[in-house]
């Protein structure tokens, strides 16, 4: 199994004590972040996109440019691209970019996105979001293979021998495609034989593992070996100590004060008590054997070969962050990266 540290830039006071960071403070942690994560082994680093409160995430590219420029090794994600709203050249022209200075070290995870913002800020709306959606995708992948594209679409200005400006250095990028609840989504990964990753972090396991299994079946309709699926799936939130009970007593106002702000703006949390979300949820709280079994049991389901978990503090303190991320390192990945084989990731440079 393949670990990613992954962060969705969330920008909102300390859930206990109530401090909330500059946005620069906060740039400043998530690169940290990434940084600590190479240190201590992690395969990648995942950093979202979202447009819209509490998230300083709306630009991807710039962050992990910087991150690219202080880590070697880590592959780089993005969690996800919300490609419904961007120019696919454009988009094309600045991960490329990234591609470059970064080592050949991209992975992209592209979605539809969702919020109020898409069409306050895009004019994307939920009539036209999966539409956009797929053909970005279309001319995306194209941008990557060929170097020089002739096409037309409902969205953008048709392209006539475009070349586009500069070729990645991987050829091509392998790209994920993120999906919570969408058919669409794992439709569209399934019929160009992509991986594809399951948010699987708001609700119970079932629902996403519907969308896995129905991702495999696609996978199979549209002629492509079984064998040859990939999935990566998320997880809620992550905190480990030798003694599982010290683990759930540091955890529970944190987990106490995430779900009274979720009341506090009319949303009804799926798991009311920690007790609740550590059995019926991805969160990984815990002993390290009970996550290692924890894992086990999702993979069961989801036959997943990547898993996120959380990059940053999330209300620890960064001792209590650090000693849990060396934890996972030291004795919950060796067993789950021995025990659930995966594929290599990418070494970087042309494929």
């Amino acid at each position: 199994m393949k670990f990613l540290a992954m962060t969705l830039g969330f920008h909102l006071p300390h859930p206990l004590t109530g401090e909330l960071r500059s946005p620069t403070e906060r740039f400043r942690e998530i690169v940290a972040s990434a940084v600590l994560a190479e240190e201590l082994g992690f395969d990648g680093f995942a950093f979202g996109e979202r447009h819209e409160r509490p998230f300083l995430s709306s630009s991807p590219p710039v962050v992990l440019s910087h991150v690219a420029a202080l880590t070697r090794r880590i592959r780089l994600f993005t969690a996800v691209t919300t490609l419904s709203l961007l120019d696919p050249v454009r988009a094309f022209e600045d991960y490329s970019t990234l591609d470059h200075l970064s080592g050949g070290r991209l992975e992209l995870m592209i979605g539809k996105g969702n919020g109020t913002a898409q069409a306050e800020l895009f004019h994307v709306t939920g009539e036209d979001q999966w539409d956009r959606n797929r053909e970005g995708y279309e001319l995306f992948r194209r941008l990557w293979r060929e170097d020089r594209v002739t096409w037309s679409g409902r969205f953008r200005p048709p392209l006539a021998e475009a070349e586009v400006l500069p070729r990645p250095l991987q050829r091509p990028v392998r790209v994920w495609h993120g999906s919570a609840t969408s058919r669409e989504s794992v439709d569209l990964a399934a019929r160009y034989g992509d991986p594809l990753f399951s948010a699987n972090v708001t609700n119970p396991v079932e629902p996403y593992a519907e969308l896995v299994r129905y991702y495999r079946e696609r996978w199979e309709h549209y002629g492509h070996d079984p064998a040859g699926a990939l999935v990566g799936a998320g997880s809620a939130g992550y905190y480990a100590t030798p003694r599982s009970q010290d683990a759930v007593e540091t955890y529970r106002p944190i987990f106490d004060a995430r779900v009274a702000f979720l009341e506090k703006h009319g949303l009804d949390p799926v798991f009311h008590t920690l007790e609740d979300a550590v059995e019926r949820s991805s969160i990984l709280v815990g002993s390290p054997q009970q996550i290692i079994d924890k894992v086990h049991r999702y993979h069961e389901r989801l036959g997943h070969e990547v898993l996120h978990v959380q990059a940053e503090a999330d209300g620890l303190t960064g001792a209590q962050h650090r000693a849990s991320l060396e934890l996972f390192q030291s004795e919950i990945a060796p067993v789950l990266r021995a025990e659930i084989p995966s594929r290599p990731f990418p070494t970087g440079g042309p494929a």
